[in-house]
């Protein structure tokens, strides 16, 4: 089994937020194999405790907007690992120490990386 389209969709728009926010290093692991309850994990890097919580509030806002229904949230307030589910899609965003620390991409290693889609940057001048 893997990733649905509608988890594949949430992950996109959650990228697109996350990404717009400064959001580092993003990546999305398809855990449809040993995990039923979710289809994928979305980790994302922010470089302070304040631009976690901004990346957290910006993916959870767009993800509502575009229709989907937040069943938890952790650790927003404190801004070192925020935890945002959204049934298909899980989505951690870490401080920098904490993604080392907790290095959840070896963790789930065996799972297959889905891709992500960002709009291009004018990188221009």
């Amino acid at each position: 089994m893997t990733a649905t389209s509608h988890a594949i969709e949430l992950l996109q728009v959650a990228a697109r937020a996350a990404d717009s926010k400064g959001g580092t290093d993003l990546v999305a692991l398809d855990v449809t194999q040993p995990l039923p309850l979710t289809d994928i994990f979305f980790l994302v890097t922010g470089n302070s405790e304040r631009n976690v919580v901004a990346i957290a509030g910006e993916v959870e806002d767009e993800l509502i907007r575009h229709g989907a229904k937040p069943l938890r949230r952790e650790g927003r307030a404190e801004g070192r690992w925020a935890l945002l589910d959204f049934g298909d899609l899980i989505v951690h965003v870490f401080h920098e120490e904490e993604r080392g620390y907790y290095q959840l991409e070896r963790l789930w290693k065996d799972c297959p990386v889905v891709p992500i889609e960002l709009p291009e940057r004018d990188t221009r001048e």
